[in-house]
């Protein structure tokens, strides 16, 4: 089994954008570089920045479709968010919040809770699992989607981090419990990722218009991509070569 890497993704601020890269160091036992670095808990969440915490605590893409429009670039300490219904804003996350919230309100259902505040846990970036994860992601199984459906999608719908092609449909979960090289690195795949309303809206727009979850349903599950761990570090560039140990 080899593939490629396709693409490379980190979101500085979870559910609120997303930055393509050409390529990355990973570190064993952490996120992907620059990635969910920052996240936006609400006015109902419990969240202190001690410590990870759940997805719920935070403004997200699966109640707020808008936010799937956003794209991000990372400099430094330093943001910027570009959005089509929105000036582009470029703000420090740890200490101009306020104008953030003033940007983001626009893009918030008036139903749910307010944004409230950014917020960091130190040396642990915001992701949905419970440990410090990068997402894998096939191309060939996006395909499949795009095939049930009737037409195509981005795949910045998923969120993922590393994209991979040239291999078969889904093979990908048979990884899990497996060590997988990506380039200089080595990842542990722990989890298949189960996905949410997030993903039926569309990243060029904010507006729902795609089922993938059911197309996901009629293979029989809700799943898409894998949660793995680095356990060996290393650079990662576009191209270059994936193999199952």
């Amino acid at each position: 089994m080899t593939g490629a890497v396709s693409s490379l993704w980190r979101h500085p601020i979870k559910s609120h954008g997303r930055e393509a890269l050409e390529n990355v160091i990973v570190t064993p036992g952490q996120t992907m570089p620059g990635d969910r670095v920052w996240a936006v808990a609400h006015e109902a969440s419990k969240a202190d920045g001690s410590e990870w915490v759940p997805c719920t605590n935070f403004s997200r893409t699966a109640k707020a479709p808008q936010l799937m429009a956003i794209s991000a670039q990372l400099q430094g300490d330093r943001v910027t968010l570009s959005h089509p219904n929105q000036p582009d804003i470029s703000f420090a996350p740890d200490t101009e919040q306020q104008a953030f919230l003033d940007w983001v309100k626009p893009l918030m259902p008036a139903d749910r809770a307010a944004s409230a505040r950014i917020m960091r846990v130190p040396g642990r970036g915001m992701t949905d699992s419970d440990f410090p994860s990068i997402s894998l992601f096939n191309t060939a199984s996006h395909r499949a989607v795009e095939e049930k459906l009737g037409h195509d999608l981005s795949i910045a719908r998923w969120r993922g981090n590393i994209w991979l092609d040239g291999l078969p449909a889904w093979q990908e979960f048979d990884w899990l419990g497996r060590d997988v090289r990506i380039g200089e690195a080595v990842f542990h795949v722990r989890e298949r990722i189960t996905r949410c309303l997030a993903t039926t809206a569309n990243p060029e727009t904010g507006e729902r218009d795609a089922d993938t979850l059911g197309a996901l349903s009629s293979w029989g599950h809700q799943d898409f991509g894998v949660y793995a761990e680095v356990i060996q570090g290393g650079s990662i560039r576009l191209g270059d070569t994936v193999e199952l140990l």
